[in-house]
């Protein structure tokens, strides 16, 4: 059974960083591609961004693209989102995610999900 757990949210200010980590469980890490998506109330969960099975390629939301890096760590089982830059409208509930199929995930339909971390960000 596949086990995504979501860690480092918080509340921060306006121009500050986050960084997210996100360990996996029950899959083979180094086959799945990754990615983190994000949710406010009263709208649907978005694409943020997303890497590969082997971490060389990456694929990022318009808006975040320059402010926030993914990453990974296959050794580890770990997948990480650096935050720079946060603004106001970053504020939201950030998810992970895995799938085998690069298509879904970018798609928005990856198969397995972590259970989100809260991020708060202030003017």
């Amino acid at each position: 059974q596949v086990q995504l757990v979501e860690s480092g949210g918080g509340l921060v200010q306006a121009g500050d960083s986050l960084r997210l980590s996100c360990l996996a469980s029950g899959l083979t890490f180094s086959d799945y591609n990754m990615g983190w998506f994000r949710q406010v109330p009263g709208k649907e969960r978005e694409f943020v961004a997303a890497v590969d099975w082997n971490g060389y390629g990456t694929y990022y939301e318009a808006t975040v693209t320059g402010r926030f890096f993914i990453s990974r760590d296959n050794a580890e089982n770990i997948l990480f989102l650096q935050m720079n830059a946060l603004k106001p409208e970053d504020t939201a509930v950030y998810y992970c995610a895995a799938d085998l199929n690069w298509g879904r995930m970018v798609a928005g339909q990856p198969r397995d999900w972590g259970q989100g971390t809260q991020v708060s960000v202030s003017s």
